[in-house]
């Protein structure tokens, strides 16, 4: 599923490397891992964007290639209700492709 087809649509992103990491807010948010291609490989919610991203990039298995491609890109959108973001962006990544993210191991 391409980055583009989740509503409500992450409204910022920036490459998928430490030395873009300062450029993400300390901010509460739902944010998406993607290939170059625009394919969604994770979806998660957290209380820091910036401190996650971090912790993505120190995860061998977030920063490994997968049989869709490598995660190259954090997509964000800020917001307060996180649950209800993510839960409609899993919902919809499921209903296109008929299982969640290659990276989701499930469903928080």
């Amino acid at each position: 599923m391409h980055v583009e087809s989740l509503i409500p649509r992450p409204v910022q992103s920036e490459p998928f490397r430490r030395s873009h990491q300062k450029f993400v807010p300390s901010r509460a948010g739902c944010y998406a891992l993607c290939s170059a291609t625009g394919t969604v490989l994770y979806i998660g919610l957290t209380e820091n964007l910036n401190r996650r991203l971090g912790e993505h990039l120190d995860n061998s298995q977030k920063t490994a290639e997968t049989l869709q491609g490598r995660a190259v890109l954090f997509h964000w959108i800020e917001s307060g209700d996180t649950y209800g973001i993510e839960r409609a962006w899993m919902n919809t990544h499921t209903q296109y492709e008929g299982t969640l993210p290659i990276l989701n191991l499930v469903f928080s």
